[in-house]
């Protein structure tokens, strides 16, 4: 047995595998734990980077595709749904997949998948290849989608609950900023007059090195594996969902406007491909850095208050949308976008933060204590994050199939807006009735962290 104040030995390395992990213990975290987790961290951040890249890769081909293509806008929305759509239900063998194969082992495997889609991309991307065979070839795009839930699920094990906001934000940020890395690259190559297989040939070979590094540097943790009943015991809680619920209002609008956005700024307001590349980048790329700040202000202040505030805001910038949409003002138009985004990004932060501190709440109301209440926690929140991480990307669908909508009744994307309002409007009455509401009726609220730590408070998870 090891004391409260003794470092644990070292955790055992053969075949890459950690017996012994034990994170909550400050002592073994300080002198062991730490160093490992923000390795596997890193290398787990380069894996999930490239994969929300090639995710999103044709939210970036679209804009390549010319008349010559012969694609209407209804054709370019219908494709990026479905991208979309595969990439939010792959989330759920992907959480699976890390209890089965173990954490490491499954990002070799998921980087390594993603030559598929790849290499698919670049063998039909030219005029003349018909539209099933580019929605068939997206499709396969979607499993990029997957490696965020087996990432979160993987780091999520790693660290003590104490750092999990910054960890996760940390993980889900370094991520999503694939997202404006590979509209950035697709605005270089097309204002340097390149063609999309230029864009697809510079990733091929980073596939391979986000392969080679999670076998050179990651680890698989022995009990997080063979535990896929926890995806069974998550499921049936009633958090899980109402998490998924608040998280599509953040995720969803995030990952649904990346696709999104530069299709919107080319129908509505007349922008050619380079003019909407320009812009399109900027709001993903925000909205991804402040990710970690958003999980870091969950970790200080609760974060079901960050979120209750930032669907406020959220509303808010909606509102300015609509306003600018009806008057047909591209610079308030593109500015309030910009700000929807960076506000998904830092509600995607507080929202996935309070998770982990859910099941830690349930863990104490059950009465256990101590590494008991921290393996409890983390087994639930690690196998939830898939399950709400899938529902969350859900929402991405659904956004552009509104805006798909909204541009064939209206011909412009406001009737959408007026759908994301109400929607927000949901998130925060919900965050407020069942993880603040019961503040009020005397639940301890304390950051500390022994054994006899009372029942967490719902407005500090």
């Amino acid at each position: 047995m090891t004391g409260p104040g003794t470092a644990p030995a070292p955790p055992s390395r053969g075949g890459r595998w950690i017996r012994h992990w034990d994170p909550e213990n400050e002592t073994f975290w300080n002198e062991t734990g730490e160093k490992v987790a923000r390795r596997n961290l890193y290398f787990s951040v380069l894996s999930e980077h490239i994969g929300f890249s090639v995710w999103t890769l044709w939210s970036v081909l679209v804009l390549f595709m010319g008349p010559e293509y012969g694609l209407t806008p209804a054709d370019k929305f219908m494709l990026t749904s479905m991208v979309t759509l595969v990439g939010a239900v792959v989330r759920v063998p992907y959480t699976f997949a890390v209890a089965i194969f173990g954490g490491r082992n499954w990002t070799i495997i998921s980087a390594a998948l993603l030559l598929v889609p790849t290499v698919a991309a670049f063998t039909v991307m030219e005029p003349g290849t018909s539209f099933s065979t580019f929605l068939l070839v997206g499709l396969l795009a979607g499993i990029g989608g997957g490696n965020f839930a087996s990432s979160m699920t993987n780091i999520n094990a790693f660290f003590p609950l104490r750092k999990k906001g910054w960890a996760l934000g940390l993980n889900a940020g370094g991520g999503n900023i694939g997202v404006p890395v590979i509209q950035l690259a697709a605005l270089a190559i097309i204002g340097a007059g390149g063609g999309p297989r230029v864009l697809l040939g510079i990733y091929i070979p980073l596939i391979l090195v986000a392969a080679v590094m999670a076998a050179l540097f990651m680890d698989n943790l022995e009990n997080v594996k063979n535990d896929t009943g926890a995806a069974k015991d998550a499921a049936r809680d009633a958090h899980t969902w109402i998490m998924s619920v608040l998280y599509i209002g953040t995720f969803g609008s995030f990952i649904g406007y990346s696709f999104a956005f530069g299709q919107v700024l080319q129908n509505q307001f007349g922008r050619t491909p380079l003019q909407a590349a320009y812009v399109t980048f900027l709001g993903p790329l925000l909205g991804s850095l402040i990710r970690p700040v958003g999980g870091w202000l969950a970790d200080r202040y609760g974060g079901a208050r960050i979120s209750l505030w930032n669907y406020v805001a959220m509303g808010v910038a909606t509102a300015v949308l609509i306003g600018a949409s009806m008057e047909k003002s591209l610079a308030l138009f593109t500015a309030a976008f910009v700000v929807l985004f960076v506000l998904s990004g830092l509600g995607n932060g507080s929202t996935f933060k309070m998770i982990p501190g859910i099941f830690q709440n349930k863990a104490l109301a059950k009465g256990l204590r101590g590494e008991e209440a921290a393996a409890y926690g983390r087994r639930l929140s690690g196998a939830s994050m898939g399950l709400i991480g899938a529902v969350g990307a859900l929402g991405g669908v659904a956004i552009n199939l509104a805006f798909r909508q909204s541009f064939l009744s209206y011909g412009s994307g406001t009737g959408a807006f007026v759908a994301f309002l109400a929607f927000y409007m949901v998130c925060f009455g919900v965050t407020w009735a069942v993880y603040l509401r019961r503040t009020a009726r005397g639940v301890p609220d304390t950051t500390t962290t022994s054994e006899a730590k009372p029942q967490l408070s719902y407005a500090e998870v």
